[in-house]
Order: C-alpha cells, then sequence, then structure tokens
C-alpha cells in the first residue's frame, strides 16, 4: 500500500509523525509493506516553524517539498493544487492521507478526487459553525470528498451524521485525537525554550485570521495580556505574521514576545505554565492534556467538548472576558480524568482501518 500524505502547516508535522512512526512499527514486522511518500506544501517555510519540527520528531524528509506559501488564500490553494497533482500522478498512490484544515489540507484532497484517488481525512467533522473562517471553508469542503473520515471525537461523528454522511459511501470513524498521541509519546522529550527565568507564568499564542485581521479585536486582545502581565508574566511565541500586524498597528506590547518555538519546546511551556490563553485549535486540546485550563480568545470553538467539560473557557476578544476569565480560571478545580479522545492509538488505528480498506 502506498500512502501519499500532504502536510504544510505546523500542527500538521506534529499529527503526520503519529502516523509516519505507526508506518514504521507496522513495516519492522510486515516486510515493508506500507510505502509513506510526504509532500511538504511549505504553507509554513520559516526554519523555526517548518525544518525544527522534521529535525526533532524525526519524521520522514519529506519526498517532495514545494516551497508553496504566501499570497491570498485562492493563489496558494492554486498553486498548492497544482504541484500536487503532478506529484500524484507520478507516484500513483492507492491513498492519499490529509490532516486538519488548512489550504494544504484541501488542495491534497482536491487534487486526489480530481484524479480518482480515494481520500483519508484526519480530524473530519470538526465544525465551528462560522463560515467566515477559511479554516470551516477547507474542512467541510474536505469531508465532503473524503472516502474515509477519521474523527477524533463523538461530537465530530454526531456532526457528519447531522450533515447526512451515514447516507453517503464513506466511512466515518471515531479513532481519537492523533494529537494526544503525541503528547504522550514525546513528553519526555520537552525542552526548554530560551526564556526568561519565571516562577510562574501564563502561556498566550494568536494567530487567527479572524483576530489578526481585526484591528479592533487584536488591539482588546493586547489590551487584555498587558493587563494580566502586571500580575502574573505572560510568554506569548509570535507568528511573524501576528507579529508584523501588531506593529504595523503600533501597539504597545508589555509581555514576554518570543520567536516560534519547537513542539518539544512548546510541551516544556504547556507543562510549567499556569494557564493557556490561545486562539489556537490544537493548543486548547494540549492544555487538556497537559490539565491546564484554557482561555480561548475566540466566538467558536470545534473543540465544544472542551467547554462543557469546564476545561476551556469560550472568551472571544473582550477585554474584561478575558481579564474575568482569567480569574475564574484560578478558583477553579479541573478534572481532566474523562477521557475525550481516544486511547492515545489514533495514528495505529487510522493505519489499521487503511489497511483494511485496502484489503475489502
Amino acid at each position: 500500500m502506498k500512502v501519499v500524505t500532504v502536510i504544510g502547516a505546523r500542527p500538521q508535522f506534529v499529527k503526520a509523525a503519529t502516523f509516519s512512526r505507526a508506518v514504521r512499527e507496522h513495516n519492522k514486522h510486515n516486510e515493508n509493506t506500507v510505502k509513506e511518500i510526504i509532500i511538504h506544501t511549505g504553507q509554513h517555510y520559516d526554519a523555526n516553524m517548518s525544518d525544527v519540527f522534521f529535525q526533532e520528531m524525526q519524521i520522514p524528509k519529506p519526498d517532495y517539498s514545494l516551497g508553496i506559501g504566501g499570497g491570498t488564500h485562492g493563489q496558494m490553494t492554486g498553486r498548492q493544487l497544482e504541484q500536487i497533482e503532478k506529484v500524484l500522478l507520478d507516484e500513483k498512490p492507492d491513498w492519499v492521507l490529509v490532516y486538519g484544515d488548512t489550504n494544504s489540507t484541501l488542495a491534497g484532497a482536491l487534487a486526489a478526487a480530481k484524479l480518482h484517488i480515494p481520500v483519508a481525512h484526519v480530524e473530519a467533522g470538526l465544525r465551528s459553525f462560522n463560515m467566515r473562517m477559511p479554516e470551516e471553508v477547507n474542512r467541510i469542503l474536505t469531508d465532503q470528498i473524503s472516502e474515509i473520515l477519521f474523527c477524533p471525537t463523538q461530537a465530530a461523528v454526531n456532526n457528519l451524521h447531522n450533515e447526512g454522511f451515514a447516507s453517503k459511501s464513506c466511512q466515518v470513524l471515531n479513532v481519537g485525537d492523533v494529537m494526544l498521541d503525541a503528547a504522550s509519546f514525546y513528553a519526555k522529550d520537552a525542552k526548554r525554550p530560551n526564556i526568561s527565568d519565571y516562577k510562574e507564568f501564563h502561556l498566550c499564542t494568536i494567530h487567527r485570521a479572524e483576530n489578526t485581521d481585526d484591528a479592533s479585536r487584536l488591539k482588546s486582545i493586547i489590551t487584555a495580556l498587558n493587563a494580566l502581565s502586571k500580575t502574573t508574566p505572560i510568554i506569548c511565541p509570535i507568528h511573524p505574521r501576528t507579529k508584523k500586524l501588531i506593529e504595523g498597528l503600533g501597539l504597545e506590547v508589555n509581555f514576554d514576545v518570543i520567536p516560534p518555538v519547537s513542539y518539544f519546546e512548546m510541551v516544556w511551556l504547556l507543562e510549567n505554565c499556569e494557564l493557556v490563553l490561545t486562539d489556537s485549535g490544537g493548543l486548547q486540546k494540549e492544555a487538556y492534556f497537559f490539565n491546564k485550563p484554557c482561555i480561548t480568545m475566540r466566538d467558536q470553538t470545534e473543540w465544544v467538548e472542551l467547554v462543557e467539560a469546564g476545561m476551556n473557557q469560550l472568551v472571544g476578544a473582550d477585554t474584561n472576558a478575558i481579564l474575568d476569565a482569567v480569574v475564574n480560571a484560578k478558583t477553579t478545580n479541573l478534572d481532566n480524568a474523562v477521557s475525550l479522545y481516544g486511547s492515545g492509538q489514533a495514528a495505529n488505528d487510522i493505519l489499521d482501518a487503511l489497511l483494511k480498506a485496502e484489503k475489502a
């Protein structure tokens, strides 16, 4: 069986590492019966946001590096689609495996579907119900053209059933979350980043377009972070694009902004922080994996089960709401004993499902 894996953005490197490891373990005992070909679109092309992940997590070097990043969503997706199609015509894989909700996800799925190559979508069924988010458009369209939809949660399965997928000629499987696989496996490799020696700190990330491209929302978030930093230091590994937008607005930043960190450094920050403030999807779950309260600075979240379990507070971009949520988080006892994301064996289950589908 030959599988082409399409990745391009930082969270996808972490997710893909779990599947690549499952393939290596399978091949040790099965005479290399699975071949994985990795296409890296280049959507994240900064060395700190790409190369270091492959090195640290021992992901096989991409077989194809397309170097396609920047431009509008349409430009990026179109160029990726064209180049991925060329690779698929040469490689003729049995499956194309895509992750999440990026432009790389949609481009890989479209290229495969138009060549009648079956698509398997990891993190299928997630919904924010906000069509202004490019990620929502990407994930909905990718689900529609996938033959196997690997859901991380029961809520994701329910979303697909509500959209009529039970009557479609596809498989919908709840395999759990590959990010739990990664957190469990790599926690031992946590590495302290180059930061000030704080006794306690809050961890923050900001990158979603709904916040960074709206000046009033970005100002409101920065105002809240500046206020919080007066009592507890805030460490914010910042996306280069976000940093440029903050500087362009002339906003004063009084908290600790650092360059993007590796996955192992992020694990260290998660293990040692007091709480997490973010607009990231993946970091909401990782906060849960490490039993840290999370405050999500968005109006919707795909991970509704975290909010329902009291592990996550959804606050939007309102300054006062963010400040109140931090106070609430510090006085709330968390209980993450309930398993929301499977057993940490999602990648193995994904590989098994692909192998069974090939034999069917």
